[in-house]
């Protein structure tokens, strides 16, 4: 007939009904017949596979049902400080800010509302973390911190440093707080400081580079009573090296550097004391020096390596003479001494000599060439 509607409500399934505009009834699954000549009702069928109620009237539906509202629904109202957990057919699967109000269908899936209150604690539960990062939901409700080992975390809520991080993995809600969270690194740093221009006291420019090495020992003190103790430590590294340079000349730095990394090191432990950090080692390793003093040192280096060269050569030729005036004074008491140095002075004449012919035999080459003294 046309004055009637006819509408089936299916198994998974439940139906509102809305006469002018107004909540009339909620249908079971089944089938209806309507009379309505006028058009006047209309009737929206829910699936219940997805138990959100997805429509605009859920507190009208509240206040209408009353009573008989937990029959057909699970009524989920958080309070302005709690979450709440939904879970359907046993397992995590949303999270619910403060302030929410919502209605999930009974029947087809089992939904569960648990409401926990963020005044015990901002941090999330191990299991639940795990879940939320499944569902790809962590972000958006929860910060997470990663606390790798040699590392320590800081946990900021509100601004205020509340706790400190052991290595490990995190999460804390970020419900109606500013949750912030910093990992310190605590394993050993090195720092350069390069290209210093500096003067040492007799006026040389140079330029220096130096590096060091640095932990941090107290991250709460690290990161609280200085801004970047990165940044803090490289000053005071070019301040303690700008003051060390300034008080020794030339010769003393390049004599002796052992003494000025000396001098840094005590400089910036003092200066850094009750600050968290730890210096463990200074060390120069380039002190790079203008164009033209390369090349006077070069000739300082030079003239004295030269004179150095003279002192030798003076003090060997003086030995060859004193052990020549030793073998003349041996030859000189000895006649058979001096017999054998002609005989070695004939060897040698003979060695350059392409012929030699001998008359009178041996006796006569030493009488012809060789005159012995009496």
């Amino acid at each position: 007939m046309f004055w009637t509607k006819r509408v089936v409500i299916g198994d998974g399934e439940r139906g509102l009904v809305y006469r002018n505009r107004r909540f009339e009834r909620l249908l079971a699954p089944g089938v209806y017949t309507f009379f309505d000549p006028l058009d006047r009702s209309v009737v929206t069928v829910h699936n219940l596979t997805k138990p959100e109620y997805a429509g605009n009237d859920a507190d009208v539906l509240i206040a209408q049902l009353g009573a008989g509202l937990s029959t057909r629904f699970v009524l989920a109202d958080i309070g302005m400080q709690q979450f709440g957990l939904v879970s359907k057919n046993g397992k995590l699967e949303d999270v619910l800010a403060p302030g929410t109000r919502k209605l999930y269908w009974k029947g087809l899936v089992q939904v569960d509302v648990q409401t926990v209150s963020l005044v015990d604690t901002l941090e999330v539960d191990a299991a639940v973390v795990k879940r939320l990062r499944q569902l790809g939901l962590l972000a958006k409700v929860a910060v997470a911190v990663d606390v790798p080992a040699e590392a320590a975390g800081l946990l900021f809520i509100d601004g205020k440093l509340t706790s400190t991080l052991d290595a490990g993995a995190y999460a804390f809600w970020n419900f109606q707080k500013n949750v912030f969270a910093e990992v310190i690194d605590l394993r050993v740093q090195s720092l350069e400081v390069s290209g210093q221009e500096l003067l040492t006291k007799d006026k040389v420019s140079l330029r220096v580079n130096l590096a060091a090495s640095m932990r941090v020992t107290d991250p709460v003190a690290a990161r609280t009573k200085v801004a970047k103790y990165g940044d803090h430590l490289y000053r005071e590294l070019q301040y303690g090296l700008r003051k060390a340079v300034s008080a020794k000349t030339l010769d003393e730095l390049l004599g002796d550097k052992a003494s000025l990394d000396a001098d840094i090191f005590a400089y910036v432990r003092g200066q850094i004391g009750g600050l968290g950090i730890e210096v463990l080692g200074v060390g120069v390793k380039d002190v790079i020096l203008p164009g033209e003093m390369k090349d006077i040192l070069n000739g300082v280096v030079q003239a004295e390596k030269t004179a150095q060269a003279n002192v030798i050569r003076r003090r060997e030729e003086a030995n060859a003479t004193r052990s020549l005036l030793n073998t003349a004074r041996l030859i000189e008491e000895s006649p058979v001494l001096m017999r054998l140095k002609e005989l070695e002075a004939l060897e040698k004449v003979t060695e350059k000599i392409d012929k030699l012919t001998v008359f009178g035999g041996l006796d006569g080459v030493l009488k012809q060439l060789v005159s012995l003294k009496q």
